[in-house]
C-alpha cells in the first residue's frame, strides 16, 4: 500500500514556483521510515486517508474516478479542493496524509535551502528524551 500513500502524497504536494515537490524529496526512504517506526495504526490512517483522497473526485471534480485515472490538471483540481468541497469526515481522514507529507517535504535538504534555512543536522537514532 505504500505505493497508493506515496502517489497521493505527490498529488497534493507538486513542484510549485521553484520549489521541488515530494517526489523530489526522498518520499520513498521517508515513507519505508514511517512504516518501520510507526504503530500500524498509524500506518492505517495513511492508507485510509490515501484511499479517501483517491476515491473523492466524485466531490470535488464531479468525475466517478479514482485520480490515478484522471488527467494532472484533473488530479491539481482535485488536491485543492479535496480539504474544502469534501464532506468533513473525508476531509479528517485525509489531513493526516497531508501532515506527514508536509513532514517528508520540510525536512528535506533542498526545501530548506530554497527557503533560507539550515538543514536539520543527521539524526542519531534512537528515542530521545
Amino acid at each position: 500500500m505504500t505505493w497508493l500513500v506515496r502517489s497521493a502524497m505527490c498529488d497534493l504536494m507538486p513542484p510549485v514556483d521553484g520549489l521541488p515537490g515530494i517526489a523530489d524529496t526522498e518520499i520513498d526512504s521517508f515513507l519505508a521510515q514511517v512504516r518501520r517506526e510507526t504503530t500500524g495504526l498509524v500506518w492505517l490512517g495513511l492508507v485510509l486517508g490515501a484511499v479517501a483522497f483517491m476515491c473523492t473526485p466524485l466531490f470535488t471534480v464531479y468525475i466517478p474516478l479514482p485520480t490515478i485515472f484522471l488527467s494532472s490538471k484533473l488530479r491539481n483540481r482535485h488536491a485543492e479542493a479535496a480539504f474544502s468541497e469534501t464532506p468533513y469526515l473525508l476531509r479528517q481522514a485525509m489531513f493526516l496524509l497531508k501532515m506527514y507529507a508536509c513532514m517528508c517535504w520540510g525536512q528535506h535538504p533542498s526545501v530548506r535551502a530554497k527557503m533560507g534555512v539550515s538543514a536539520y543536522p543527521a539524526d542519531p537514532g534512537g528515542f530521545r528524551a
